[in-house]
């Protein structure tokens, strides 16, 4: 029988999709499950989006789209850039993409040959190093624990980009820590950027309306405007617009790049749908509303789950300040044992958890972090007391 091809077997299953899927065989076979695992808004877009779908369908040609992307959605995403603070972009900067997960690997792809090295921090999005294993890149993993806040510092970056990788990839706000970089930080880290001018720099920003305490979003080529030549922006509707389901995911950087991702996307995708690309001109052109009260929502539950991990004996959970997770250092459990369970490593305290509790939290090694775990807490209102509650139980009952 003839072999799959070597890269196959490089791919791994998203370990965030396991863990839910887990979640719903149990809850579907009667389980009381609370689940903290999959990282999706709790809100649905406005009726302006499904009212702007139901138009396009009642008149849809039928007809393959632009491999850029439809010039309605370029313009309203270049207006939508503009308000966060990049200017002077048109369309040959920018292309589209079946959601930010597939622009970045048609970046990768476009970016990286065989062999080629790709810096990122851990913890990173589970994606990011499988998108590097897929195409071949090797990955300069840079560690920044829970104690210096899970952020990458500069002199760890000028380090790695001293080894001259073709692309830095840096997601802010993070999954799965939900820290969020000042302005002052992303200064240093621009001024870093600027001394090495060979790599590449991809900005992961797909949180940027979830940002709290008044931080703010900000972007390295706000601070060094000169990167902007190799910096590349990728943003999504799925999260600030509740619209994960609908996987649209955008870019803007430089025009080389910008055609290499839409010539990919001519082989790969050809173009989004029209009553998806629709949906998502209407979710950037009209109200903002609907995030920025989620900002308030998802900043009081930070402050309820935070509180509630960092009331645990030995467990320490930096506060984030945007996206909508908790990233708790809970390696004090290990070496332990619950109800005549061992627990030796993140993947079997959260499948003790979740056997012993219902409650599913997703193990912090598929993030590249071992001695954590990532709670995602957009689970409906009344069961986030209830499962933080179920891990302290669970905590207590360690010995």
């Amino acid at each position: 029988m003839p072999q799959l091809a070597q890269r196959v077997g490089r791919a791994k299953p998203s370990a965030i999709m396991v863990i839910a899927a887990k979640a719903k065989q149990l809850k579907a076979a009667g389980r009381d499950i609370i689940s903290f695992s999959i990282g999706v808004p709790n809100f649905l877009p406005g009726e302006h989006v499904y009212a702007a779908a139901r138009e396009a369908l009642a008149h849809d040609s039928g007809q393959y789209g632009s491999n850029r992307g439809a010039e309605p959605l370029l313009d309203a995403f270049l207006k939508h850039i503009e308000a966060l603070g990049f200017s002077g972009y048109g369309h040959a900067n920018l292309s589209i993409g079946i959601g930010a997960k597939q622009v970045l690997y048609n970046l990768c792809e476009a970016l990286l040959d065989e062999g080629d090295e790709i810096a990122f921090a851990a913890p990173y999005w589970t994606t990011y190093r499988d998108i590097a294993d897929i195409v071949g890149a090797k990955a300069n993993v840079l560690h920044c624990g829970p104690e210096q806040n899970y952020k990458l510092t500069p002199a760890q970056l000028d380090a790695a980009l001293a080894r001259k990788p073709r692309v830095f990839l840096f997601n802010n706000p993070s999954n799965p820590t939900g820290m969020v970089y000042t302005r002052d930080e992303i200064a240093a880290l621009a001024a870093v950027l600027v001394k090495h001018p060979d790599t590449w720099i991809i900005t992961d920003d797909i949180y940027n309306a979830m940002v709290f305490d008044g931080i703010g979003y900000h972007n390295f080529v706000f601070a060094q405007p000169e990167l902007r030549e190799r910096l590349i922006f990728v943003d999504s509707v799925s999260k600030t617009y509740g619209m994960p389901g609908w996987r649209v995911g955008l870019m803007a950087g430089p025009e080389s790049v910008a055609k290499a991702v839409t010539t990919l996307n001519s082989n790969h995708i050809t173009s989004v749908p029209e009553v998806i690309t629709a949906a998502a001109v209407a979710a950037f052109s009209g109200p903002q509303d609907i995030s920025q009260a989620k900002c308030i929502e998802f900043a009081e539950r930070r402050d309820t789950v935070v509180a509630a991990l960092n009331a645990i004996p030995g467990v320490s959970c930096p506060r984030p300040q945007g996206a909508f997770y908790a990233f708790p250092d809970i390696s004090v459990a290990f070496g332990k044992s619950h109800g005549g369970t061992k627990i030796s490593n993140d993947v079997e305290l959260c499948a003790a958890l979740l056997e012993a509790k219902g409650v599913a939290c997703v193990p912090g090694s598929a993030f590249g972090e071992p001695r954590a775990l990532r709670i995602s807490y957009t689970c409906p209102a009344a069961q986030l007391q209830p499962g933080l509650d179920r891990i302290a139980e669970f905590f207590a009952e360690l010995n």
